[in-house]
């Protein structure tokens, strides 16, 4: 788990992208404030191939990244 709430791009994308890097991970959640965070974040673990899902919590959102 990673809580990027209250964090501005890009810091939620840079911390995301090196703990996706780890090889042995098969699935990932993050926690960020933003929609733009949610949205870049989402954008850059498609791009390195893992599937994204979203579900918005509180006033946030939690997103579940599964590596495919």
């Amino acid at each position: 788990m990673i809580d990027c709430c209250g964090l501005s791009c890009p810091e939620p994308v840079l911390r995301v992208r090196r703990a996706l890097q780890d090889t042995a991970l098969q699935e990932l959640q993050v926690r960020v404030s933003a929609a733009v965070a949610r949205d870049n974040v989402s954008r850059t673990a498609r791009s390195l191939g893992w599937q994204v899902s979203v579900a918005e919590e509180g006033e946030g959102f939690l997103l579940t990244l599964k590596n495919s």
